[in-house]
């Protein structure tokens, strides 16, 4: 270990508590927060993410939360790039930089050396527009001619990964990496804690967390925020995905939270799946009383080891 602050990393699934966690680990090792929530980066998608207010936050610096307009789409290059800066300078100051979240490929994307090619936007958007006017399985067709390897890992019906392949074909002349390497080297010498809980105790905390949610305002939220339907990822944020359809068909409020709540425990099924691959994690249930002690434990013999 070298004379740098390690990267800590707080990530799981969504409602467990890992905010909790990360804010007093940061407290802990005199630290700042890197957020790794893909939906936290936008601004004004606040209520339905539970993004901490300013109070919460408790004088810890975050960074990486509202830096990004809803109409624009979330890039997990840019958020590499952007992370790992945010990283150094954290280091820099001679500070513990923490990075918590559950978005899993951004959270590998920093910890691990993953590489995403760039992107061009005229090139995006003529592919695009052909998506638009001859559908996914024309352009999936040809991207079986050219990387028959790419189309085989993406269904026919899945435009906008099509799309990013079409794009990174032309753009590096390389085939389309469809699949994260198994083994990628990591790029720092993390502490890598995961959090959870018992999946009952965990349906209970997202039905009380959608419930706090629309209370909270969550539908206003989403009327005020005019140009999230033309947004391309924040649209697909949970719980604002369904009180738009809730608002612009005929679904009803009342439905789109019981469809909120079965979405995020799928949501959730997914983010366990990804996490549990990575056997560096330590693994802490976030309902025991002495989770920060124990955290500070796995810490603490990481860093001396």
């Amino acid at each position: 270990m070298d004379a740098l602050k390690p990267l800590i990393v707080v990530a799981g699934p969504t409602a467990t508590g890992k905010s909790d966690l990360g804010l007093a680990v940061a407290e802990l090792l005199d630290g700042e927060i890197v957020n790794a929530d893909a939906l936290q980066l936008y601004r004004g998608l606040d209520v339905g993410t539970a993004k901490l207010t300013v109070a919460e936050r408790r004088g810890v610096p975050h960074h990486l939360l509202d830096v990004l307009d809803v109409t624009e789409t979330a890039s997990v290059a840019a958020y590499q790039r952007d992370a790992r800066a945010a990283i150094e300078r954290i280091r820099a100051a001679g500070r513990t930089p923490v990075l918590v979240g559950g978005s899993g490929l951004y959270v590998q994307a920093v910890v691990d050396e993953l590489e995403f090619p760039g992107t061009d936007p005229d090139l995006r958007a003529e592919l695009e527009a052909e998506l638009a006017s001859q559908g996914s399985a024309a352009l999936h067709g040809r991207l079986a001619a050219v990387d028959p390897a790419a189309a085989a890992a993406i269904l026919p019906s899945n435009g906008r990964r099509i799309v990013r392949a079409l794009e990174v074909i032309a753009l590096t002349g390389r085939p389309f990496p469809a699949r994260l390497p198994e083994h990628a080297a990591p790029r720092y010498d993390a502490v890598l804690l995961g959090v959870d809980r018992p999946t009952g105790d965990l349906d209970v905390r997202i039905a009380r967390r959608v419930a706090r949610m629309f209370a909270a305002g969550l539908v206003d939220e989403t009327r005020g925020l005019p140009g999230l339907r033309d947004g391309l990822t924040a649209s697909r944020a949970l719980g604002y995905q369904q009180v738009l359809a809730a608002l612009d068909g005929p679904g009803e409020l009342a439905n789109a939270a019981a469809e909120t709540v079965v979405a995020t425990r799928r949501f959730v099924r997914r983010q366990r799946s990804w996490f549990r691959r990575d056997k560096r994690i330590h693994w802490l249930d976030a309902g025991e009383p002495d989770v920060i002690d124990r955290a500070r434990a796995v810490i603490t013999a990481r860093v001396r080891s």
